[in-house]
């Protein structure tokens, strides 16, 4: 749609950011992701965006052009968080660090570009310590490209944008000089046990409001080997819930209707744990770590802990580690995940609970993505009208994909690493500790 910004998703994941920008306003025409997983959980879920499965570092301004089809239209803004880790070699500066070489190509499809914003995402760390000198560079350099950074930069709590999770992350705002610099947003809840609850903003979801009203996923048999369900088993939804479930024309906010079964719980493979870990898991209060796993255990009257993605095979593939529920003896699904992070009930992830909570943890909640897009369309001053266009979600068969199976979809080849096996005696003990622990637990790295 002509009267829509468009925007480009530089390691977009299974898409929260592309989500959010979406439900602003925006078009979002290519998402650029190296993983062929979520490169096709984007698919599935964005079936009109064109996903470039490879690194950032192997593509071009015009490649991206060409593969989004936009032609001679400007490119509104580049969104997206690099990994960053953000030390240096001793005599070099921190952007010279070949470990940071990601936020170089980030720069540079910038530069190439010349979008007239962009938005930068990254961990709370790299504001302190000897990251910072990272955050200073990175300001720099964006302004000899000829952006203006808008300053102070500001780290934002998740939690203060409708999403029931203490999440913190840093976001660079930018615009080309010579264009109005949007705004950091300003908070929109207040969770009920900040000091702030004399506020006049309402307050901040709790986890019972997001996923009290979802059935449980341990009465469905059908459950313990597949991830869906149809169920009429569905709870009194709270306002969070019902904008989760779609149920009302404001939850799509500006952003393309799905096409999709809403009895259907999807997401919920169950977790076959032990009776021992179940023991624990009740005999721990709510708000407080289960000394064993280390689990988080939820409380339905306050907001979930940050949500983590565990790693990726190169080093590890260890599982995220999923609270607690705050009245069942077991982890949340991954569904309920979904829930504390802001994506809707049609948003479909992985259909192993190892990727699709990586998929969330990885993600910026699309409530927060959405407040700070809509400052972006502000300064554009734009009308954005709600699309007539409904999209039909993509093949199932996208959501199954194991890692070759995915990068033989897409036509490249594998390109993460296999599995880091460590070396040394403490090492190897430290995996075996990590091995019995998940096996306690019952939690399957990939079921």
């Amino acid at each position: 749609m002509r009267n829509r910004p468009i925007a480009i998703d530089l390691f977009s994941g299974a898409g929260g950011l592309s989500l959010g920008f979406e439900q602003a306003g925006f078009d979002v025409v290519a998402a650029v992701e190296i993983d062929p997983i979520h490169a096709a959980i984007h698919k599935y879920n964005f079936p009109d965006c064109a996903v470039i499965p490879t690194s950032i570092a192997h593509l071009s301004a015009q490649t991206i052009c060409e593969r989004s089809q936009i032609r001679s239209r400007e490119v509104d803004v580049v969104i997206g968080g690099p990994p960053c880790q953000g030390f240096s070699l001793i005599g070099q500066r921190v952007l010279d660090d070949p470990r940071n070489t990601l936020v170089r190509e980030f720069l540079r499809i910038v530069k190439e570009l010349s979008p007239r914003f962009f938005l930068f995402e990254n961990v709370k760390g790299l504001t302190v310590g000897k990251h910072r000198k990272v955050l200073d560079e990175l300001v720099k350099e964006f302004e000899m490209l000829g952006y203006n950074v808008q300053t102070p930069w500001q780290v934002l709590n998740a939690v203060n944008y409708g999403v029931p999770q203490d999440r913190e992350r840093l976001f660079l705002l930018g615009a080309r000089c010579g264009i109005s610099m949007p705004s950091y947003p300003p908070p929109v809840t207040v969770p009920a046990s900040s000091a702030e609850t004399l506020s006049l903003l309402p307050e901040t979801p709790t986890c019972r409001d997001a996923i009290g009203d979802l059935p449980e996923a341990e009465s469905l048999e059908v459950l313990k080997h597949d991830d869906s369900a149809f169920t009429e088993e569905w709870g009194e939804p709270s306002l969070y819930a019902t904008e989760m479930r779609c149920l009302s024309d404001e939850a799509w906010h500006f952003g393309y209707r799905r096409e999709w079964q809403s009895k259907f719980l999807t997401s919920s493979a169950r977790t076959n744990h032990t009776d021992i870990s179940r023991r624990r898991f009740s005999e721990t209060r709510p708000g407080e770590v289960e000394p064993i796993s280390r689990f988080f255990k939820l409380s339905g009257e306050g907001v979930s802990n940050t949500l983590r993605a565990g790693t990726d095979s190169a080093r590890g593939a260890f599982t995220s580690p999923r609270p607690i529920h705050y009245e069942k003896d077991r982890c949340i699904t991954v569904r309920e995940m979904a829930r504390l992070h802001g994506f809707p009930d049609w948003f479909r992830f992985h259909k192993t609970k190892w990727h699709g909570a990586r998929q969330i943890g990885n993600a910026v909640p699309p409530p927060l993505a959405r407040a700070i897009a809509t400052e972006f369309v502000k300064v554009l001053g734009i009308s954005v009208l709600k699309p007539q266009k409904t999209f039909q979600l993509g093949n199932p068969a996208l959501l199954e994909m194991e890692m070759t199976e995915a990068a033989n979809f897409w036509g490249i080849d594998v390109p993460i690493a296999k599995r880091d096996r460590k070396s040394g005696a403490k090492k190897r003990k430290q995996e075996e500790i990590e091995a019995a622990r998940i096996r306690e637990m019952g939690i399957q790295k990939h079921g």
